[in-house]
């Protein structure tokens, strides 16, 4: 695993997209702070940026570094989930702009998935996670359904886990500063 860490981590590091196993599905990531290499995923995805992506983080350290304002509720949903889940937090900074959504909100992700965990403490920065297909076609739940057009429009594919089935994605719920909650997927 540290082998594949440090070359994902070379071609994040030069604004390179990646492909990689997440805690949920297959992801296309790159560096949540540059902005050039989220373009190129959205043109990858063929998705418009006004539809946000999320990013995974793994730690207080990173999140409270692109939020200044995290809701308690938020702590308590993290630590009582037992599936992945993403919450949409108000007032996103310190990430590439075109990664914020327009209502200045972001989907963000606490993993404690080895690789990905790993890869962030090395980048110590987010990493951005959009599910590995054209934007509109079905997520892929194993390494086996991801389009040749994905697979060869990264800059690098991680050697880990292509063998596994993956469950599902991650719930999405957004909270807002002033203490709406909304389920966005289950």
């Amino acid at each position: 695993m540290n082998e594949e860490i440090i070359k994902a981590y070379e071609v994040i590091k030069e604004g390179g997209i990646i492909l990689y196993p997440t805690d949920t599905v297959w992801g296309i990531g790159c560096d949540a702070t540059n902005a050039e290499a989220v373009a190129k995923i959205y043109k990858l995805k063929q998705r418009a940026e006004t539809q946000s992506m999320i990013v995974l983080m793994n730690g207080e350290k990173m999140i409270y570094n692109v939020f200044k304002n995290i809701p308690e509720v938020a702590w308590q949903i993290w630590d009582l989930s037992e599936k992945p889940t993403t919450l949409i937090l108000d007032d996103a900074r310190n990430v590439a702009p075109n990664i914020i959504a327009a209502d200045k909100s972001l989907g963000v992700r606490l993993v404690k998935e080895p690789f990905c965990f790993k890869l962030m403490e090395r980048m110590k920065k987010p990493l951005v996670s959009t599910s590995a297909n054209i934007s509109g076609q079905p997520t892929p739940l194993s390494f086996k359904d991801i389009s040749p057009e994905i697979i060869n429009g990264v800059d690098y594919v991680v050697k880990l886990n292509q063998d596994k089935i993956n469950g599902k994605s991650s719930t999405i719920i957004k909270l807002t500063n002033d203490s709406q909650v909304k389920v966005i997927r289950k």
